[in-house]
């Protein structure tokens, strides 16, 4: 697989360098950064500690989606509708997790999507894909009597809030229950909480890499589905393995629950 990544210097950028250095059947032909970004020009292999790998890092995306298959997204919001364009333009399969996008980010994607295949994930962890997946499971057999809470816990730096799969939780709450509103914030006589609410709550703080907890509080009984992510580079393989998925793929849209197989 010939591999872009837009996005190279940040955090999760780093950790798919390390990931793919790993993976010989791998090649990376092409890496992005911001302009003024100080790795500019440098190895992308050296920037991620893992030793040359002969691709100079760039702020030019058209010039790193060529000869790309697929081009691995972690920048920011406001760079995903310009790379999407870019990557059809290319015929680039594109896999973002960059979140908080707006709804031009996502029409973007939509329209790239009638071009290239297109994988957009706020958490490219398969095991939250799954934690989705429960908790829809839970709420259909549950039933209303149950409440449903969601917390998430990260880092200090972490620039969104509530967090990209805390909002995916949401979505999966929705898919049970259409008529359930979130509510971020409760401060003051706020009131007894009506059976819509959905609370979604973020929480910031030191080193943290994602915490993920679905309350179901239901009478004298509740269960939690937490997921705890100990380590950035599973979300680096799991979206090397989604860019494995697209790699021959039809245009469209994609999720994670299609490379896990439905």
């Amino acid at each position: 697989m010939k591999l872009a990544i837009h996005g190279v210097t940040g955090r999760m950028g780093q950790s798919v360098v390390r990931v793919i250095s790993e993976q010989p059947e791998i090649t990376l032909v092409g890496a992005v950064c911001a302009a003024g970004d100080a790795a500019l020009g440098r190895d992308a292999g050296e920037v991620a500690g893992v030793g040359p790998l002969g691709v100079e890092i760039s702020e030019d995306v058209s010039a790193a989606l060529l000869g790309a298959q697929v081009v691995i997204d972690f920048s920011v919001a406001s760079q995903v509708a310009p790379l999407a364009k870019l990557a059809a333009r290319a015929s680039v399969a594109l896999v973002s997790g960059t979140t908080g996008l707006d709804a031009a980010a996502e029409h973007a994607l939509s329209q790239a999507a009638s071009q290239v295949p297109v994988l957009w994930a706020p958490n490219m962890s398969l095991g939250v894909q799954v934690l989705a997946e429960l908790l829809e499971l839970a709420l259909r057999r549950l039933g209303p009597d149950f409440d449903v809470e969601l917390v998430e816990l990260h880092h200090r730096k972490k620039l969104d809030a509530p967090s990209g799969t805390a909002v995916r939780l949401a979505e999966a709450v929705k898919q049970v229950r259409p008529e359930a509103r979130e509510v971020r914030g409760r401060d003051g006589l706020v009131g007894a909480r009506q059976s819509d609410e959905i609370g979604v709550f973020g929480v910031r703080g030191g080193d943290v890499v994602g915490d993920h907890t679905a309350y179901l509080l239901g009478p004298s009984e509740r269960i939690e589905l937490t997921h705890r992510a100990t380590d950035r580079a599973l979300f680096a393989r799991g979206a090397v393995r989604a860019a494995w998925f697209t790699v021959g793929r039809a245009p469209g849209r994609y999720t994670i629950r299609d490379v896990l197989g439905g």
